[in-house]
């Protein structure tokens, strides 16, 4: 569980106050995976990194008491100057799993051959989004944790496997996706917010949101 309970953040911006959220309580259950939609500019990432515990808010209590992954596509904790091998056992040992295991998971995702001993800052875009993909779902989680959608990559052996996975994942896990495309939402979201203006409205099912959501665009 997330909950958001009376919760305010925002940044000065140079010119102006850009507020994320104002007074904003809600709260994410076990169960059915959640969408929001939120246009750009608003703080989609932002809210993200507060759900997850990398930023904090100004004013009021984020509670947890699920295991939430760290955002995909978020680099933190991964060294660039490393490459995948020492990557990913590094990250099994600071979430007490099996270096061994976690390393092995990520060859047989990423599908990178030689690369994977390869320094991560060589890799292009694609070829490190597919390393995240595959490290978020080798540590397993009560809540995923999506900014944007899925990441993209025309490997279709690639997408084959993590696309499993991730279905097999869904079974017992939520997904919480924060995007500004409602087709994204559809794949995977049953229920979703609209996040517009610092307030974020809950509905009981996608087809509402979207229709809030696009009646205001």
């Amino acid at each position: 569980m997330i909950e958001f309970r009376n919760v305010s953040k925002s940044f000065w911006t140079g010119t102006q106050r850009k507020v994320i959220l104002d007074q904003a309580s809600f709260r994410i259950n076990l169960g059915g995976s959640v969408g929001i939609l939120a246009p750009n500019g608003t703080g989609k990432t932002t809210l993200i990194n507060m759900m997850s515990g990398l930023e904090k808010p100004d004013e009021g209590e984020i509670l947890r008491s699920s295991r939430i992954s760290f955002p995909l596509g978020y680099m933190g904790g991964v060294l660039p100057k490393l490459n995948a091998v020492e990557n990913s056992r590094y990250i099994a040992r600071l979430y007490g799993l099996d270096p061994d295991y976690i390393e092995s998971f990520c060859r047989y995702i990423c599908g990178l051959e030689e690369y994977f001993e390869m320094p991560i800052a060589t890799y292009s875009k694609g070829m490190r989004a597919r390393f995240m993909m595959a490290l978020l779902l080798a540590l397993e989680f009560d809540i995923y944790l999506i900014d944007e959608g899925m990441p993209s990559s025309t490997d279709a052996e690639f997408n084959r496997k993590a696309g499993s996975v991730l279905r097999e994942r869904l079974q017992k896990a939520t997904v919480v996706i924060v995007s500004h495309q409602t087709d994204i939402l559809e794949k995977f979201c049953q229920s979703a917010a609209v996040l517009r203006n610092g307030r974020l409205t809950m509905y009981d099912s996608l087809e509402e949101a979207k229709q809030v959501y696009n009646y205001a665009q």
